[in-house]
């Protein structure tokens, strides 16, 4: 799939150079067809990591997709330069008025505290809230599906034991539906956090339906609306070595942090860790586009709209 962006994106170049069809907006301009509109609201601290992993993600349908990159004006980056933010990102005053066909809500690194306690957490409600009128289909992932479950169904998160944290099993729970077409009976993704949802009360929500779950890590997939929502409770999008930056960056703070489960060879921060979930994670965000954003989401998003 051609993945339109900013031309100078430094994400672009990066996929460039990994065979992966970027176009620009000189180019899509002059392509006599309507591209999809995928709005992707980044809340996590490194946005660059998080621009490459999900184009990365979504640049594997013959679809053409235009992704525009949100933020929220009521927090402030620590760790991603106000240049980059001023050039690539918008707010949600400045397209409050335009529809989408996808939106994409990341995670956080704010699962230690409660929803309430984050500074941007009225924002985010806000935001989910105007999805609802302006957004075909909607993937939250990782702490934005708790919040999700919280904010749509009042389930709130738990604290866990210990860190979910490595490369978990998962199994297919309901194979009619589209958003698992293709996927294997048991497949692998990665995980990382301390709080869960808890499944007994994912399984209670009659909105709900689980699509792929896990012993050790528990719900992983859910989906409610005939797809409008979309729930992600792990990270699929993660790249090869992101585990292992988080592992070593926990160690050099001093934190309390385990090996990542599945992760290494033989378990060996040394080795190489292997790729063992890429096929399910481009699956899943292709049946995404496809059958719950493409399939269903109206030609004319507004009357103004402009290729």
């Amino acid at each position: 799939m051609p993945i339109k962006s900013q031309s100078e994106l430094p994400a672009k170049e990066i996929l460039e150079n990994e065979n992966i069809f970027v176009m620009d907006e000189t180019r899509a301009m002059h392509q006599d067809i309507r591209p999809l509109q995928v709005l992707i609201l980044n809340n996590m601290p490194i946005k660059q990591d998080t621009e490459l992993q999900l184009l990365r993600a979504l640049s594997n349908t013959p679809l053409q997709v235009d992704v525009t990159f949100m933020n929220t004006k009521s927090h402030i980056s620590q760790n991603t330069a106000a240049s980059h933010l001023n050039k690539f990102y918008i707010t949600l005053d400045d397209i409050r008025e335009r529809k989408f066909d996808g939106l994409i809500i990341t995670g956080a690194p704010v699962e230690d505290i409660s929803f309430e306690e984050v500074d941007y957490w009225d924002e985010v409600c806000e935001i989910m809230d105007w999805a609802e009128t302006h957004v075909t289909s909607t993937m939250h992932i990782c702490w934005a599906a708790q919040a999700g479950f919280y904010h749509y169904y009042g389930i709130n998160k738990r604290k866990m034991p210990k860190k979910v944290f490595g490369i978990y099993e998962h199994k297919v729970a309901n194979r009619k539906i589209p958003l698992v077409r293709g996927f294997d009976d048991v497949f692998l993704a990665p995980h990382s956090r301390h709080t869960e949802t808890p499944a007994e009360e994912i399984h209670a929500c009659k909105e709900l339906t689980v699509l792929a779950e896990s012993e050790e890590a528990g719900v992983f997939l859910a989906i409610a609306e005939e797809g409008k929502k979309i729930f992600v409770t792990g990270h699929p999008e993660y790249d090869r070595y992101t585990l292992r930056n988080e592992y070593v960056r926990d160690l050099n703070k001093g934190l309390p942090i385990e090996v990542p489960y599945n992760y290494f060879t033989d378990d060996d921060p040394e080795k190489k860790p292997l790729l063992q979930w890429r096929s399910h994670s481009n699956n899943l965000y292709s049946n995404f586009l496809n059958y719950y954003v493409y399939q269903v989401t109206p030609y004319e998003l507004y009357e103004d709209y402009v290729i």
